[in-house]
């Protein structure tokens, strides 16, 4: 790659950096993006593979976003809705637990189930009902000086045993790529709150669509492929960075990765830059789909390392081109388990499992920043002296935090050219 000299150099063509080069682009500046892989998306990728959308990991969009409402051109993305509830497997019973309000079938079994008792169930339903559709400052700033675990604050509410056990902690463990519950109770509400008030989805394309649909409003060029990225320096200017291909000269820079190759490229491991949860997915190609429903499945007996499956295709077609595509996830990096996980997805949905087809495992290793109890909901993303960073590390772990703290990044970018 020539020597270039531009405005911004944006390092990462993820979500969070796509987004900041978005809003940089749109405020008039010039902009690259380097990205060591073929395509944009960083952890939002999907790949076709035998006639399989494959995403890279079990990833929803949940549209109730409001930074998402704000970027996105939702309809663009034809989304894919799961229905409003959770499947939970006991014994040789499936029975499904939903929002009342968008999942009207499901109050009879709310109410009857014997996964939890009546106390714990109305219980549930005074925590979550202010969660939900309180006011969304009264979820971000009502336990800032005593922040807890998630785990914790169940046990709290009376809503440990069963309940938690059987039903909250393999939906949540999933969502937040942590069994223990060990994450701030206050990421846990804020979880909870945006599945209340939406439905997730799947674009129908694959989740490639949403950092495509970014992409394409950046100028051709601007986001070069196949360039690896080792260095954030000093440059005669302002900054340089140093990379594979030669140096990109820009009078700031915005870091845009996963926080361990952020702490990397700026040479700074103590800023704040957090450890990182791993998830491991499971795809399964089946003749006929487990199950008709387009709910997340649970296993309420915890039989093996499955944390939550779902049949995507039973919301999006288009996922696979004939049979059915089924997803399962494990917390941790373990690609190792295809037996175990089969077994237990078998079990989940009453059917045998052994005739599915393997297609493939994804590990991620660094899948969502951990969120421990007392962590602030925003982490500074202006390190100084032109340097940014930008990422669901500088926010909440979620699609909606990668977007807002791109357009953090963007804002101080911004400010900081100005001035």
């Amino acid at each position: 790659m020539r020597a270039q000299v531009a405005d911004v150099v944006v390092v990462g063509a993820g979500l969070a950096g796509l987004a900041t080069a978005v809003h940089l682009r749109a405020a008039g500046s010039e902009v690259v993006v380097l990205e060591r892989a073929e395509a944009a998306g960083g952890r939002v990728r999907t790949d076709l593979v035998d006639g399989l959308r494959l995403d890279r990991g079990f990833q929803l969009i949940n549209p109730a976003y409001p930074e998402a409402r704000r970027v996105l051109d939702l309809d663009a993305l034809d989304l894919m809705p799961f229905e409003a509830g959770v499947a939970v497997a006991t014994g040789d019973r499936r029975q499904v637990l939903g929002d009342p309000l968008r999942l009207p079938s499901s109050v009879l079994a709310d109410l009857t189930s014997p996964i939890a008792s009546l106390g714990q169930k109305l219980r549930l339903l005074a925590w979550a009902a202010p969660v939900g559709y309180g006011p969304g400052r009264w979820v971000r700033h009502r336990n800032a000086c005593h922040d807890m675990s998630l785990g914790e604050a169940l046990r709290r509410r009376g809503l440990d045993g069963p309940l938690t056990e059987r039903v909250l902690r393999p939906f949540l463990a999933g969502v937040l790529a942590d069994e223990d519950l060990a994450s701030s109770s206050r990421l846990g509400e804020m979880l909870v709150r945006s599945f209340l008030r939406g439905t997730p989805a799947v674009p129908a394309l694959g989740m490639q669509a949403i950092p495509d649909q970014l992409a394409s409003r950046l100028p051709s060029g601007a986001v070069r492929f196949g360039v690896t990225a080792r260095r954030v320096e000093s440059a005669p200017a302002g900054l340089q960075v140093l990379t594979d291909d030669g140096a990109v000269a820009s009078r700031a820079v915005v870091v845009a990765t996963e926080s361990p190759a952020a702490a990397a490229l700026i040479g700074r491991p103590a800023c704040g830059l957090p450890r990182m949860n791993s998830l491991t997915t499971y795809w399964f190609h089946t003749p006929e789909p487990p199950s008709t429903r387009a709910l997340l499945h649970v296993d309420g007996e915890g039989r093996g390392p499955l944390t939550n499956t779902a049949v995507v295709t039973n919301a999006a077609p288009g996922y696979a081109r004939d049979g059915a595509l089924v997803g399962g996830a494990v917390v941790g990096a373990r690609g190792d388990l295809e037996g175990e996980v089969r077994r237990q997805a078998g079990l989940v949905y009453g059917v045998d499992a052994t005739g599915w087809t393997l297609a493939r495992t994804d590990v991620i290793r660094d899948a969502l920043p951990v969120f421990a109890p007392g962590t602030p909901l925003r982490r500074r993303v202006d390190l100084g002296e032109g340097l940014f960073v930008a990422g669901d590390h500088r926010d909440t772990p979620s699609l909606q935090g990668a977007l807002v703290a791109a357009r953090r990044a963007a804002e101080a970018v911004l400010a900081s050219l100005r001035g």
